[in-house]
């Protein structure tokens, strides 16, 4: 069975690509541009990552769904939310989270994304659609649960004629085990960009920055994006 891949270069969404690379044949990556602050580098790391596995990369872009956004992922007039790894510890208060998961929350975004890589997979004759949804982010962001999943194979079931189905690798994990799986399936971490920034580095301060930088330092392993880019620390 093939499958297409949908690539945001993130942390999850490579590791997601590197283990179903294993389990089936991908026939195409997936990158969707839709006026995000890191939209540049998003592209940028994802053609590199297609690139070390020879797929296809094809960018989307979706000018619409930034004109229906405020929130702080692609509004330039909203500041982007900070957070420590005090804020995201265990037994901290939730509402941090659920309050930066709202600031940077896209109209239906996944949703949007999956259902034309659903189109792709059905014209292609694919199988599977590839996701790094993960447990982590599954805590404050609905649309990377297990139930989203399969209601997602429940809908493609009617909605396209070969019955494509989701193929989440990472879902039951939090960031700490996909580093661990990364390892194991040798995924090019150091062209995983993981900012809600767009800068020449990862600013460090954001939610996915935070999330990443924990998940390093308690698996012991240094981060493969800062060695390339000469920095021990974020």
């Amino acid at each position: 069975m093939s499958a297409i891949a949908l690539l945001s270069s993130g942390l999850d969404s490579v590791t997601s690509l590197a283990i179903a690379q294993r389990m089936t044949v991908v026939r195409l990556v997936l990158v969707f541009d839709y006026g995000q602050r890191a939209a540049v580098r998003e592209v940028e790391y994802s053609r590199k990552v297609a690139e070390k596995y020879g797929l296809e990369h094809k960018l989307i872009s979706l000018p619409w769904l930034k004109d229906i956004t405020t929130t702080s992922l692609v509004s330039k007039d909203m500041d982007v939310p900070e957070v420590s790894i005090q804020d995201i510890a265990k037994g901290s208060d939730p509402v941090i989270t659920q309050n930066s998961a709202k600031k940077v929350w896209v109209p239906n975004r996944n949703g949007v994304m999956i259902n034309i890589a659903a189109s792709f997979a059905e014209s292609m004759g694919c199988k599977y659609v590839i996701v790094g949804f993960n447990a982590e982010e599954a805590a404050t962001f609905p649309d990377n649960s297990i139930a989203y999943l399969d209601s997602l194979d429940k809908c493609f079931a009617h909605s396209t004629l070969n019955g494509v189905k989701m193929m989440a690798p990472v879902s039951g994990l939090d960031k700490q085990g996909i580093i661990l799986k990364a390892l194991e399936a040798e995924a090019p971490l150091e062209w995983s960009w993981s900012c809600y920034h767009g800068e020449e580095v990862p600013c460090g301060i954001c939610e996915s920055c935070t999330r990443r930088m924990r998940a390093f330092m308690q698996a012991g392993i240094t981060d493969p994006l800062m060695e390339r880019l000469g920095m021990l620390t974020i």
